[in-house]
């Protein structure tokens, strides 16, 4: 599509189609608040679970045009009375059959080191200006790790089993009992196909994060496609994305109820793909209402 003819989709509808408006105008339908990582392109702003009938609906669209994702000047988020995670304690699961091999044991090895400089890096720091008054961020911990191979998917897995999985790992003391710092980061084996809604990882998105009540947790599939990787080797595009959901689930834990931009989403979706070094790690850069940019 001619890029001067680009639209931006929302999730309004008309007569049970979804009508097309100018990105000045476009907003996130109440309860269905955009949580994911989009590819390494700009993200429409739709609904992720939109997106994927979207993109079967109307093939013309052309809703990325693989040009840099510069934030909006409009960008500013509010803060809608939720909870956020005021001391995060990160604890990953490595779920599936191939984290065992020697790869797989290096990356675990990698992405725990990177949890434990992150939870009390400069990053966690800039976050404090969106403590609100009874829930101050301050730096957190990593509290440990699991590699589960026990029904572990194959092919593809949806997001409800994997809600359902994590409720059973808690109950059996797979992983430990959820506090209102937790945040899981659930980690699949290469291969294996997140879905969610209608949307597919490597098709529509790189990883989500969410909430099942006070359960907070994030999904990070292995990067294996040109717009998951963005150009990087996979422990840096792991990094960055996983930043990306940290910091929003930190802000935002249950989506729409912490920190939020109803044009533009959460801290992290306004810089999308935009990246720095902390503590000798690659992380996505995040929105600071405080400065008015990506920092």
């Amino acid at each position: 599509m001619n890029r001067d003819k680009k639209r931006t989709i929302t999730k309004t509808k008309t007569a049970g189609r979804p009508r097309t408006t100018n990105a000045s105008s476009a907003k996130f339908a109440q309860g269905e608040h955009v949580r994911i990582v989009p590819l390494h392109y700009p993200k429409p702003s739709v609904s992720i679970d939109e997106l994927g009938r979207l993109r079967g609906e109307t093939a013309d669209t052309d809703l990325f045009d693989g040009q840099p994702h510069v934030a909006p000047a409009s960008a500013h988020l509010m803060y809608n009375h939720g909870p956020l995670l005021t001391a995060v304690q990160v604890f990953t699961v490595f779920w599936g059959t191939k984290w065992s091999a020697s790869g797989g044991s290096v990356m675990i090895q990698n992405l725990n080191k990177f949890f434990q400089a992150l939870v009390v890096s400069p990053l966690v720091n800039q976050l404090q200006e969106y403590s609100v008054r009874g829930q101050n961020i301050e730096p957190g911990s990593f509290i440990g790790t699991k590699v589960v191979t026990a029904n572990a998917p194959v092919g593809s897995v949806a997001d409800s089993a994997i809600r359902k999985q994590l409720k059973a790992w808690i109950a059996a003391k797979t992983v430990p009992k959820n506090t209102n710092n937790t945040l899981y980061f659930v980690y699949l084996d290469p291969g294996i196909v997140s879905v969610m809604g209608g949307s597919k990882s490597c098709q529509n998105y790189c990883g989500y994060h969410d909430a099942i009540g006070s359960i907070y947790y994030a999904v990070m599939p292995y990067p294996t496609c040109a717009g998951c990787l963005g150009g990087m080797a996979a422990l840096d595009a792991l990094t960055g994305t996983s930043s990306h959901e940290f910091c929003e689930a930190i802000t935002d834990p249950v989506p729409g109820k912490g920190w939020y931009d109803n044009v533009n989403g959460e801290i992290g979706d306004i810089c999308a793909w935009n990246f720095k070094k902390v503590a000798g790690y690659n992380v996505q850069i995040e929105w600071s209402n405080a400065q008015n940019r990506c920092v």
